[in-house]
């Protein structure tokens, strides 16, 4: 096995709820096969997320065949939603800007609603190849996204989380620490690396796929809540203030493209390309 590998994968079906760790998948030009193809809206329109409802943390999804999920989350029982039928596209708002969608069954609807106590309908993003395109500032003509927050894949390494570790260890709060790698939600974890050597990976190979790495990922308030418990505390944000300010970023993470699809597997070699 090489110094690099791949040490789990993770998809997040529904963006913000919990995901699986499957031992391979398929990478597509928007990201992971089934990856935060699904999302949740508010009364106006506006997809809801961690940052509004701690509580997501603790529903979760697991993909079924075709890209249907089975949702799960205390006290509520386990429902199946169908990808809708094509239908009338629905636009709704992701971090400003409008991206068209089709409405789940009011099933969904119902039950996320239940569960948080607030409106809120569940929306399937129908054909991400067209429906949302990276940032242009950023992107290669005709890149796309899922519902993800900015890039199709995000990777993290182990040798990175536990020198965040470390640092947490020695501030202000180290009883928040250490943390766990869920806290960040990422795609693709690897083993192997020094700490922060990501940064700087332009272009990597695993298994099939080759990516473009775009930039440090900035990190948001979801990474200081317990994704055991919803309850909210104040790391890694004031650790990474302090030691991972990269431009505007507190940065952990490294923001990835696809440029060359196939499958990926726990295990598979980490090629640094350039």
């Amino acid at each position: 096995m090489s110094n690099l590998y791949v040490q789990a994968l993770h998809v997040h079906p529904v963006k913000s709820v919990a995901g699986t760790a499957p031992d391979e998948v398929v990478v597509e030009p928007w990201g992971l096969s089934g990856d935060r193809r699904w999302a949740l809206v508010d009364a106006e329109g506006t997809v809801i997320t961690q940052r509004q409802q701690p509580r997501l943390a603790l529903a979760a999804a697991r993909p079924l065949g075709g890209g249907a999920v089975a949702l799960s989350a205390p006290g509520m029982s386990e429902l199946v939603v169908e990808v809708p039928e094509p239908g009338p596209l629905e636009p709704v708002v992701l971090f400003g800007k409008k991206v068209e969608t089709v409405v789940a069954a009011g099933a969904a609807a119902d039950w996320f609603s239940a569960y948080l106590g607030v409106p809120a309908r569940l929306v399937h993003l129908d054909d991400p190849a067209v429906r949302r395109p990276v940032d242009p500032a950023y992107a290669l003509p005709g890149e796309t996204v899922s519902l993800a927050d900015a890039y199709p894949v995000l990777l993290a390494t182990l040798a990175s989380l536990d020198a965040l570790n470390s640092l947490i260890a020695q501030g202000d709060l180290p009883e928040e620490g250490p943390l766990p790698m869920n806290r960040f939600r990422p795609n693709i974890v690897v083993a192997g690396a020094g700490a922060w050597a990501e940064d700087g990976w332009r272009r990597i190979a695993i298994g099939d796929a080759v990516f473009r790495g775009v930039r440090e990922c900035g990190r948001c308030i979801v990474t200081t809540t317990d994704q055991a418990t919803a309850e909210r505390g104040k790391e890694p944000l004031k650790t990474l203030a302090r030691h991972r300010r990269i431009g505007k970023s507190l940065a952990f993470g490294r923001q990835l493209v696809p440029v060359q699809v196939g499958t990926v597997r726990v295990g598979d070699e980490v090629r640094v390309l350039e």
